[in-house]
């Protein structure tokens, strides 16, 4: 590959790059935003049955014969999860203790992960047995991909971004495994409210919680799409190398 091409390659290739992370970021911006103004408008429409984001967690993982399991408040705002580790469903102050559908609609998606561990469901098995990779992975990505690009197009040496394309592989992996496991979270905490006339006591409350749990899943899709779109940069360093 003579200098000028390859220049002209990486510029153009840059360029491409950015505009396609341009327009991911906005369709992020979007998402997140509307995720966002979405789960306020829920907040403050109330549930009928009057029950806390912290007695719809209790009361689902009950129904599902699941008492080993602890629902407590964390702190930050939209920081509720599940942890496999210590088995607790973590619900922020705005879900634990409101008493509205978007409330009751989180705590519910929460359990579901907590449905899911106790019935050994094989995405999320998959998912935590990646945890400890991820992480390793997480933290070469943060080295490798740039000196790796300066290393290919200073003196043409791939190794180190191969290195890093391949941990940035494992990272997009893993963000595509969460898609199946936030998917059917929500699909468990949808059917159990669907079925607890005495949460949500109205079809309008069933939509709407439906409505916040589609933007949620929306926001694991766009950083899916946005992680594969970065591999798929860095990655077309190594095969256009010798162009």
């Amino acid at each position: 590959m003579n200098h000028i091409s390859m220049i002209a390659g990486f510029y153009i290739g840059y360029s491409s790059a950015w505009f396609l992370m341009i327009i991911i970021a906005v369709v992020s911006f979007i998402v997140q935003w509307r995720f966002k103004s979405k789960f306020k408008e829920y907040s403050e429409i109330s549930l009928l049955s009057g029950l806390s984001g912290q007695e719809v967690a209790e009361r689902m993982l009950r129904d599902n014969g699941i008492y080993d399991v602890q629902v407590i408040s964390v702190e930050g705002q939209l920081t509720d999860h599940y942890n496999p580790e210590t088995k607790t469903v973590n619900l922020s102050p705005d879900v634990f203790y409101s008493r509205s559908v978007a409330s009751a609609a989180v705590a519910a998606h929460e359990c579901g992960h907590a449905v899911q561990h106790a019935r050994a469901y094989s995405w999320l098995s998959l998912r935590t047995a990646m945890v400890p990779i991820i992480n390793i992975a997480s933290t070469l990505t943060q080295w490798t991909l740039f000196i790796g690009v300066m290393l290919l197009f200073f003196i043409h040496s791939p190794y180190v971004l191969a290195i890093g394309v391949i941990a940035l592989a494992v990272v997009t992996t893993f963000s595509f495994v969460t898609l199946p496991v936030e998917f059917d979270a929500s699909n468990r905490a949808l059917a159990w409210l669907n079925n607890n006339y005495s949460v949500m006591q109205t079809r309008e409350e069933h939509e709407q919680a439906k409505d916040a749990l589609w933007w949620a899943a929306m926001t694991y899709v766009v950083a899916a799409l946005s992680a594969l779109a970065t591999l798929l940069y860095y990655a077309s360093f190594l095969f256009n190398r010798r162009n």
